[in-house]
């Protein structure tokens, strides 16, 4: 008897779609980033520090995925992103149809690179390609040094690796070097940055490397994005 997997079948459509997301950031232009990470391992704060520091050098978008509220949006707009904003009410990932959706509500000809951040899940978003040129899990120290080992699916499916909150090393016990050992073991090819936001090291180095990837490290000025939010998508 013939069977159809729903799964394959859903993804195929989502595949779909996000070569039409694909394509027409490519036409304006734009590179974008998939963020993804766990909850609370400082997604929205790198970005926030990100777009503050990168003001007048990188125009920046931002889709925010959170599955209520708009306060991570809020952050972003008040760091100088243009911004839309995707509650999925409930759903743990963001799908290809949703950032299409949200492409509506930005001015991509004042972009030079959008991020989309996903929603605080380790498991689910690795599965959907959402049109994205390159995508970048965050771990933290305080979430535990044996995440690539647990989840290896999404350090596998990433291409950039953030160690975040480096500041708290001196009171939590995690062990980086596992980390990466373990990051590299699943994905040999990850670039790996470490950093903290809350004092700044490591901040330099990762925003150097957003300009080169969005194609700016001339150092040459941009043109501001807009600051109000652009919209939201439920």
């Amino acid at each position: 008897m013939p069977r159809v997997t729903i799964a394959r079948h859903i993804l195929a459509a989502n595949e779909e779609v996000a070569a039409e997301v694909r394509q027409r950031l490519a036409a304006a232009g734009v590179r974008c980033i998939n963020l993804m990470s766990g909850p609370g391992a400082g997604k929205t704060t790198l970005l926030e520090r990100s777009v503050a520091r990168l003001r007048g050098r990188l125009a920046i978008g931002v889709i925010e995925g959170d599955i209520e509220t708009s306060l991570d949006a809020e952050r972003m707009e008040a760091a100088g992103a243009q911004v839309v904003q995707i509650n999925t009410r409930g759903a743990c990932h963001l799908e290809a149809q949703m950032v299409r959706d949200a492409l509506e509500a930005l001015d991509l000809q004042r972009l030079d690179l959008l991020f989309i951040e996903n929603i605080g899940n380790l498991v689910c978003p690795a599965a959907w390609d959402l049109g994205e040129d390159l995508r970048v899990v965050v771990v933290c120290t305080t979430e535990g040094d044996e995440k690539p080992a647990k989840y290896p699916q999404i350090f596998a499916a990433a291409q950039v690796l953030v160690l975040n909150k480096l500041d708290l090393l001196p009171y939590v016990d995690y062990d980086p070097e596992r980390v990466r050992a373990q990051a590299l073991a699943v994905n040999p090819g990850l670039q790996i940055f470490a950093l903290s936001c809350r004092s700044g090291e490591g901040l330099d180095t990762w925003c150097d490397w957003l300009l080169a990837f969005a194609g700016k490290s001339s150092g040459a000025a941009v043109s501001e994005a807009p600051h109000t939010m652009g919209g939201a998508v439920s």
